[in-house]
């Protein structure tokens, strides 16, 4: 018999937690000057909880291979700091990934803006 999905698993729950937690350690206790401006957008944990992966954004899109250097040799502390904060059975090893869904969707309102100001200059018959 196949269950039924109830709303938020704890597995969500818990992605929930670090995700809130880890964005709240990077702005207050990360000293890294190269991880400045990012803004936390999902963790996907494994189901045995060993890795997750944190999607984040920034507007410095320039600078976006020194903001994953930092990331990534900030993440032993963060792992860390983490465990300090939630009490699972096992921590997970943290893997930055840069979310570009906001730059796609940016670019998605603009061609749909260009279209139409298109039809709107064109004449109807």
């Amino acid at each position: 018999m196949k269950k039924q999905a109830r709303g938020f698993q704890r597995g969500d729950r818990v992605a929930e937690q670090v995700r809130r937690d880890l964005a709240d350690l990077i702005r207050s206790e990360l000293k890294d000057p190269r991880v400045g401006m990012i803004s936390l957008t999902a963790v996907e944990l494994t189901p045995d909880y060993a890795h997750a992966k944190v999607f984040f954004t920034t507007l410095n899109v320039e600078h976006l291979p020194e903001i994953e250097q930092g990331l990534k040799r900030a993440a032993g502390f963060l792992r860390r700091e983490l465990g300090r904060r939630i009490h699972i059975h096992t921590l997970p090893e943290l893997h930055f990934i840069y979310d570009s869904s906001l730059e796609y969707g940016a670019s998605m309102t603009a061609l749909i803006q260009q279209a139409n100001a298109l039809s709107d200059q064109t004449p109807e018959d």
